[in-house]
């Protein structure tokens, strides 16, 4: 045994305590970077690395890892690494002390979404990279050759070069003069960048808040569905490009219109989905006016652009295929769409471009149209690299686009489950990906999901009974002895109760809890008021205890603040401020009420008001102190 280990996992999969304390009792990083985490882009991705030092810890190798929640197949990689362990995670195991046996495990995904069953299993079973790479660069060179003049424009100078990205404005019904004003008039300005809350009419001056001002619609043919539909009134703004390797932008002229107007006389490639969308929990009236269909979501021009692509990626076959579509699929509708969005942060003379909003299927009243070419050529470089780190691995993963309430595996077949559960009502996995399915022409069948969704009909109720059935799966395939780890993050008691049940009525309780320290948290993480910063991570067993609960409320939370004060002081104490966080002690105490079996008592923005009171009144000294 080498220096700093603390010693192997027993012949029943238990680890020595030290081992556990190491993944568990310490904030693991969780690193949100690297080509297998950039790939693609899907909602509430973990680490593979990260995953791969749990998998390697419980496991060796040969042994079978099971997820019944495969989202994008993050198990499945940190299943390969397991093989192919970067310089970075044998470092990392060191530092933790951990004794862990590197070789190859076989992993089985069970994912409910089209689209992340598609994305796990061309991404843990990946084309060829060098011909992948070929092809990818035969498809750009062509879609260029024969699109490549819908992205052209003149520079300030008049010399010829290509837009990189240019930004739509929401026309507006001014108020005071009635008279129609874009939005990028009355409420933008540029060094400093500053996006408005406040309509200020250019022309008359008239000054109201910017919700109370009524956007203009009109009426438009839609090609695709042969009839008339009525949309947002929206003009060019400001285009942004490049010539050379210079970079300028300037507001739009009257050669931008005439190429918009040329766009509009190019068919549109007979392969665009016509696919009515199902509106559900994300719908909004406002800004989805007019967006009924998929390819509502697009301007003409990236339309046609990336329906041309796909066009020439369905004519190679398998493999290489599918990696094709992966490659497409990665841009499309993060980066492709009118959901494209631009940003004033403090101090930028310019306004900042940036993807999609994650989580939701925003369209802004200043949405971005990107250059399609420049972006896939972005993305081909870092899934190449991806394809690359994990091609030819000895590993088998198997990726089956199904329900994990009803799997199709012998029980006592599975070594150890890794798993990270739908979060209740935060994520409507199957609306989010309904664009890049249309185009894959699979969908998801929803009976399953398992969200809190008023579209669904789904409370917390229906929520738990299907983590239930989805748990008593994982116990039965699992051995005797298999453990379970499972990421959770939530800011909901009731959602944290409902998942304790469910894993305790599946026959699982919690052996020791942790804290998976994402060094850079989601969308919704960083922005929701009441967020967790850091996911609950929980080892589970085979129930041995009978249920605990704090049936008196009072009780409940003169504990909470209790066990609330002894760690802010523990945190304070070893000069750790992140752990001294509200955000990190509200993690730490739902872990340690799952940890003695009791219920969680209350919601995370509760605790963090507490904890603003105490602040404020000296009782708890600021995290940085």
């Amino acid at each position: 045994m080498h220096r700093g280990q603390v010693g192997k996992t027993s012949s029943d999969g238990k680890l020595p305590k030290a081992a556990l304390n190491a993944l568990y009792r310490r904030p693991l990083a969780a690193k949100r970077t690297g080509p297998l985490f950039g790939a693609f882009p899907y909602p509430t991705k973990i680490s593979p690395e990260a995953i791969a030092l749990y998998i390697a810890a419980h496991t060796k190798p040969g042994d079978t890892v099971f997820d019944g929640f495969g989202g994008s197949g993050t198990t499945g990689l940190a299943a390969l690494l397991c093989e192919r362990p970067t310089d970075q995670l044998r470092a990392e195991a060191v530092r933790l002390g951990l004794n862990v046996q590197w070789g190859a495990r076989n992993a089985v995904l069970y994912e409910l979404g089209a689209l992340g069953a598609f994305v796990g299993r061309t991404l843990t079973n990946p084309p060829d990279p060098v011909v992948f790479r070929k092809a990818a660069e035969d498809v750009l060179a062509a879609a260029e050759n024969e699109s490549g003049w819908m992205y052209e424009a003149r520079d300030p100078s008049g010399a010829i070069g290509s837009i990189r990205h240019l930004i739509w404005s929401d026309k507006l019904l001014c108020p005071g003069c009635r008279g129609v004003v874009a939005l990028w008039d009355a409420s933008v300005s540029l060094d400093p960048a500053v996006i408005s809350s406040n309509f200020c009419c250019p022309k008359c001056r008239h000054e109201a808040p910017l919700d109370d001002v009524r956007r203009v619609t009109m009426q438009e043919h839609d090609d695709v569905l042969g009839e008339q539909r009525v949309v947002r009134g929206r003009a060019m703004a400001r285009v942004y490009g490049s010539t050379g390797k210079k970079r300028w932008s300037r507001p739009a002229t009257a050669a931008d219109l005439t190429l918009i107007k040329k766009i509009e006389a190019e068919p549109i490639p007979s392969c665009v989905p016509k696919a009515l969308i199902p509106w559900g929990d994300l719908y909004r009236k406002g800004y989805h006016q007019g967006i009924t269909h998929v390819h509502h979501f697009y301007t003409r021009r990236n339309l046609i652009v990336f329906a041309r692509m796909w066009e020439r990626v369905e004519s190679y076959r398998g493999a290489l295929r599918e990696g094709l579509r992966f490659w497409l699929l990665s841009y499309n509708a993060a980066h492709g769409t009118i959901m494209t969005r631009v940003v004033a942060k403090t101090g930028q003379k310019d306004l900042v471009v940036t993807s999609a909003q994650p989580g939701v299927l925003y369209v802004s009243g200043l949405p971005v149209e990107k250059n399609f070419f420049a972006g896939l050529r972005r993305k081909l470089t870092t899934i190449a690299q991806a394809f690359e780190s994990i091609h030819d691995g000895s590993g088998k993963i198997e990726v089956i686009h199904g329900s994990s309430c009803n799997v199709g595996l012998p029980s006592g077949s599975i070594d150890y489950v890794f798993t990270d559960p739908p979060f209740g009502a935060n994520i409507p996995y199957a609306e989010l990906s309904f664009i890049n399915e249309a185009w894959l022409k699979i969908f998801t069948d929803r009976t399953d999901e398992a969200i809190v969704s008023p579209d669904q009909g789904k409370a917390i109720d229906e929520y738990r009974e299907l983590l239930t059935r989805s748990f008593s799966e994982a116990r039965r395939i699992l051995k005797p002895s298999g453990k379970a780890t499972m990421v959770f993050h939530s800011a909901s008691a009731e959602v944290w109760n409902a998942l304790q049940r469910a894993y305790q009525d599946a026959g699982f309780d919690v052996e020791y809890a942790g804290v998976l320290d994402k060094k850079q948290g989601s969308f919704k993480q960083v922005t929701t008021e009441g967020a967790v910063r850091g996911d609950p991570v929980l080892l589970l067993g085979p129930r041995r205890k009978t249920n605990v609960t704090v049936d008196d409320k009072a009780e409940a939370v003169e504990c909470v603040w209790t066990v609330a004060t002894a760690l802010h002081r523990a945190a304070t104490a070893a000069h750790d401020p992140a752990e001294a966080t509200a955000q990190r002690l509200y993690s730490r105490l739902v872990t340690h009420f799952l940890s003695h079996h009791k219920q969680v008592p209350l919601d995370a923005d509760v605790f963090y008001r507490w904890y603003a009171e105490q602040s404020l009144t000296g009782v708890l000294c600021s995290a940085g102190d």
